[in-house]
């Protein structure tokens, strides 16, 4: 769930050997999401429960300003990416989020959220990594994290990435200083996009097949039942 991209392959915070995974972790393909995911995300997010959504938005958001957020996402400038399961349901997205004015500003924000069944699988730290290939690559120095200092999961991402983390308080920063792009990393995105794209393609089509044999087999069950009638 192919070539995948994780932080050892560029150094993230100028360290020769970044934090892996943790060692049940299993690479999966990432896809980077266009608006027709809308609704994906949608659907995503209300399935978090109140603690979750305000870990992920720093306040306990409800239905309406999920909504609001969703409809306001801007797929032209920022980056939205996601981890889909074999029935084409998001289980965990990042969105990585860029100034109006990245050249001047030089800096990204990024934040993620994961489905309770899908945690412990390091999907999150694997959406941090591959932000942050993007980010790079589009010319950022440096990648943010706003987050409550009681979400001990995002600033665990952020810290075995090497990010440096500021607590105020009930809230932390964490901030990433990134290299400068290279053939490697704009190549590493490239595979990483090929993958992304050519698993949800393949999960896309075995969906679409097996509805087609389900109507096929229901047509199937219903001559042989006609015939059992007629007594052929």
């Amino acid at each position: 769930m192919g070539v995948m991209v994780t932080t050892s392959t560029f150094p993230l915070a100028g360290s020769a050997t970044p934090a892996p995974c943790p060692k049940e972790a299993r690479l999966v393909p990432i896809h980077e999401m266009t608006p027709r995911h809308r609704k994906r995300i949608l659907r995503h997010l209300l399935t978090l429960d109140a603690h979750d959504r305000y870990l992920r938005f720093g306040y306990p958001a409800s239905d309406e300003q999920i909504q609001s957020y969703v409809h306001g996402l801007d797929f032209e400038r920022d980056a939205l990416f996601g981890i889909f399961n074999r029935r084409l349901q998001l289980i965990a997205t990042a969105h990585l989020a860029y100034p109006p004015n990245l050249a001047t500003a030089g800096f990204a924000e990024f934040g993620v959220s994961v489905n309770k069944p899908a945690r412990g699988r390091g999907y999150g730290a694997q959406l941090f990594e591959r932000a942050a290939l993007r980010a790079l690559n589009d010319g950022a120095d440096t990648l943010y994290i706003h987050a409550l200092s009681e979400n001990a999961a995002m600033l665990h991402i952020a810290r075995h990435a090497g990010a440096v983390i500021e607590r105020a308080g009930s809230e932390s920063e964490a901030h990433l200083h990134l290299p400068e792009a290279s053939f490697r990393s704009r190549l590493d995105q490239l595979l990483a996009n090929q993958v992304g794209q050519m698993d949800y393609w393949f999960k896309r089509e075995a969906i679409t097949w097996g509805r087609v044999l389900s109507m096929v087999q229901e047509v199937r069950d219903g001559v042989s039942a006609a015939l059992r009638r007629t007594g052929r």
